[in-house]
């Protein structure tokens, strides 16, 4: 007998609907057979999925046993097929039996889609990447979701579909055959957003970084910071994300497809309720940054979309690594390709990076001198290519903080009211860009570019005389005019004016000194 069950799996950061069908042909010798291109953890069900089910004790699959996984060009990973494969196998068992034991009706088992992974007593344990998967049951048309317990919450996110979250193969067996039956999942998390435990008013001095992490968070720009040890570019970077605007339920979504891939996604979480913060060390390899690897899966870059990739200390990253960022940060999208496939991840993200100014640290620094020679410092900064240090809106350097100012200033501006005006500018761009695709002012170009960011006369010299005087290229001269126009929306003007030119500029002049 052929019995047809629902899965499925993901393929890049997408969930694709999998059909697990079961053929048992009976006989005295127990032979398993799994086809459909799967992986080794697939392959090794079988043996999980038959000690499951006897420990389990459901009726037990004599003989030949074919399990197919359909679409059969498809490679299938990981063990969520466990629970569909062990229920199909039962099924298919007890059709063969001879036995007229009460059968699920066909029909309705076409309404299931079941994903779990078995332990060998018959639990069923969390498997990753639910969120996308789910959704794509539900675009299938499928009325039910059956899930690991632990994956409820998460699965919970998608709406019109039941979600019936089991903790063993008996459990589900007994559902489906309609003898305990399982309430369906309520989503009750209504939780708010979880709060930062840090904050910018734990920041005292830099005034001008300060205003320069604003205007990148008000438009989503990249921004570099230089400057000596504890000048505070780390503490600057780690508190961004307490001035950032909440996620949308669209990019909420979007960010915890890929966590959810990854296994990143918190235990009994539905969606992320923060802008991601990644943060990779500087040995990081060129897969673990933009994805890849044997089963290809989402890097930094991804992880961090709609948020923040922060590379501290970035001379000390391979050239070559930093030098793979340039496409994404443009495309907003990856594509990694290898002998196994081809993937597209989304990794829309501000990149914020942090260096000092030399390889001691101390050049410039008023109270500790500078033991680099000069040939040191070239090559130092050479790490950094000109087209990566084109893709920064602001640069900028942080000066040492006086130590006065650490016992006798009070606190800085808190986060939040730093957040309000923040947020006021990006609903100033979401009017602006409403049905363009465009979500903040970094994402401008060609000639959404040309059309919001006209300047007056004045303004126009002023932005050609830095652009020629500075020796900028053309890609910096559009990001002056993107920055600008944020400062613009920061100050609740429609229009770019003469004095949001200059201060625009101002960040971009320290590029000439990182140049030298």
């Amino acid at each position: 007998m052929i019995s047809r069950l629902y899965s499925a799996t993901v393929y890049g950061v997408e969930g694709i609907e999998i059909e697990v069908e079961v053929d048992n042909r009976g006989g005295d010798t127990i032979r398993q057979y799994i086809v459909g291109l799967p992986d080794i953890a697939v392959k090794e069900s079988l043996q999980r999925v038959g000690s499951a089910i006897a420990n389990s004790g459901l009726p037990e699959a004599p003989g030949a046993t074919t399990v197919n996984l359909a679409p059969a060009d498809l490679r299938k990973q990981g063990p969520g097929f466990d629970l569909p494969i062990a229920l199909g196998t039962v099924l298919a068992a007890m059709g063969n039996s001879g036995t007229h034991a009460p059968m699920p009706d066909p029909g309705d088992l076409e309404t299931w889609s079941i994903i779990g992974e078995l332990a060998l007593d018959g639990t069923v344990r969390a498997v990753r990447g639910i969120l996308p998967q789910a959704i794509a049951a539900r675009e299938q048309g499928r009325k039910n979701l059956m899930v690991p317990w632990d994956n409820a919450e998460e699965a919970s996110v998608v709406q019109s579909i039941g979600i019936y979250p089991v903790r063993s193969l008996r459990d589900a067996w007994n559902h489906l055959m309609h003898r305990e039956t399982i309430a369906p999942y309520r989503r009750l998390d209504t939780r708010p957003p979880a709060e930062h435990s840090i904050d910018f008013d734990e920041i005292k001095g830099q005034p001008y970084a300060r205003r320069a992490l604003e205007i990148a968070a008000a438009g989503g720009h990249n921004i570099l910071m230089s400057g000596s040890p504890g000048s505070g570019k780390t503490m600057l970077a780690r508190r961004l994300p307490t001035i950032l605007p909440p996620l949308s339920e669209r990019e909420a979504l979007e960010a915890s497809k890929i966590h959810s891939v990854c296994g990143l996604l918190p235990r009994h979480a539905g969606l992320l309720t923060q802008r991601p913060f990644r943060s990779p060390h500087h040995t990081i390899s060129d897969a673990g940054l933009m994805g890849g690897g044997a089963n290809i899966s989402p890097g930094e870059i991804s992880l961090a979309h709609h948020g923040v990739l922060f590379l501290d200390e970035l001379p000390e990253y391979r050239r070559q690594t930093l030098e793979t960022l340039r496409q994404p940060l443009e495309a907003g999208t990856v594509t990694i390709s290898r002998a196994s496939g081809t993937m597209d991840y989304p990794c829309r993200f501000m990149l914020v990076a942090a260096m000092n100014p030399c390889p001691c640290g101390y050049q410039g620094d008023p109270r500790h001198a500078c033991k680099c020679p000069h040939a040191a410092i070239v090559r130092y900064r050479n790490k950094i290519s000109g087209p990566l240090l084109d893709r920064f809106d602001l640069l900028l350097e942080v000066p040492p903080v006086d130590p006065a100012a650490l016992i006798d200033k009070p606190a800085g501006e808190p986060s939040a009211a730093i957040r309000a005006r923040v947020i006021a500018a990006r609903e100033r761009q979401e009017r602006r860009y409403r049905g363009t695709g465009i979500s903040c002012n970094a994402e401008l170009h060609g000639k959404t570019l040309q059309t919001h960011c006209r300047l007056d006369a004045p303004s126009r010299q002023t932005l050609l005389d830095a652009v020629s005087q500075l020796a900028l290229s053309a890609r910096a001269f559009d990001r002056i005019l993107k920055v600008a126009r944020t400062i613009a929306d920061l100050a609740g003007s429609d229009n770019i004016a003469q004095e949001h030119i200059y201060e625009a500029v101002q960040y971009r002049s320290y590029e000439t000194q990182l140049r030298q």
